[in-house]
């Protein structure tokens, strides 16, 4: 009676009344472990979700553009790129730009199964092991540490610190209009809450946009216009970009362009004003000169010029 039957068929699972019943079958081959954090994600799309659990699914080296998950799935290459950027933007994939010895630059697609974070950066570097410290023995006394002998310092390379990283006092005020102008802050307001289309890392809040609108109308005023702003602001960003705020804001100071010139430009560059039409004595032909009562060539070749005689 103690030997258990291994053979005998087990009992049916009761299935719930309200809800999902789950029925599970371990996997042996061909299975892919994924966070709940991406299968009950709160933002991203199904077609996101579904997306980035194909492309950790996937070999290495296995193509993921656009074009090539088009041909795989029905959703077009539309829904396919939008769903693209919202794992980028959640930290689940990475595009890395770099140029070959030959010139030629190649983008390199990293897919993360653990979504970007710092916590997770710091949590997932290699620990540096630490030797311990050797114990004296048992009735010796301990030696004295002798004293470092001087040498040459090392070289440090210059640090250049993240624009969020300085200390308040060392941050330049941002730049603000001389003039208030209602339509102008209207513009900067606008560019800014659209800075998202460009890069949806850039989806700012209307607090930030609040804070940077009065230094975007500073460009303004000095005669930037609003595409040059946007590409000053939206050019070459940092990869993985932390701090969109402060980044904005440090650009915005540091890359201020230069007052427009006022007043009329110097007497040597403007440009030669041509004397006025008046008629020709002679033949009533129009011609150029400063004051009326004068001749034209083919008059004064004629001898109808009567100063020219």
């Amino acid at each position: 009676m103690d030997t258990q039957n291994l053979s005998a068929p087990a009992c049916p699972q009761q299935l719930n009344p309200r809800g999902v019943t789950h029925i599970n079958t371990p996997h042996t081959t061909r299975y892919t472990v994924v966070g709940n954090h991406l299968a009950q994600h709160r933002q991203l799309s199904l077609v996101a979700m579904g997306l980035a659990l194909h492309i950790q699914s996937l070999p290495e080296q296995t193509r993921v553009d656009i074009k090539t998950l088009a041909d795989r799935f029905p959703e077009g290459e539309t829904r396919i790129a939008a769903a693209l950027r919202e794992l980028k933007a959640h930290g689940y994939l990475a595009q890395v730009r770099k140029r070959l010895p030959n010139g030629r630059v190649v983008t390199h697609t990293v897919s993360y199964n653990q979504p970007r974070t710092t916590h997770h950066e710091a949590a997932s570097a290699p620990a540096t092991p630490t030797a311990a410290p050797r114990q004296p023995a048992a009735g010796v006394p301990p030696r004295p540490a002798a004293a470092p002998e001087p040498g040459p310092a090392a070289p440090q390379p210059e640090a250049c610190p993240e624009p969020d990283s300085r200390p308040a006092a060392a941050r330049l005020p941002l730049p603000a209009p001389q003039a208030p102008d209602l339509d102008r802050h209207r513009k900067a307001t606008a560019l800014l809450s659209t800075l998202h289309h460009q890069d949806p890392r850039l989806l700012l809040s209307e607090r930030a946009v609040r804070h940077l609108a009065p230094a975007v109308a500073a460009w303004l005023e000095r005669g930037a216009r609003p595409q040059a702003v946007c590409h000053a602001l939206t050019a070459n960003l940092p990869e993985p970009l932390r701090n969109p705020t402060a980044l904005l804001a440090h650009r915005l100071t540091e890359l201020l362009p230069p007052p427009a010139p006022t007043g009329p430009p110097p007497l040597q560059d403007r440009p030669a004003v041509p004397p006025p039409f008046h008629n020709c004595e002679g033949c009533d032909r129009a011609i150029r000169t400063p004051r009326p009562g004068a001749y034209c060539r083919d008059c004064r070749t004629a001898g109808l010029d009567p100063a020219a005689a």
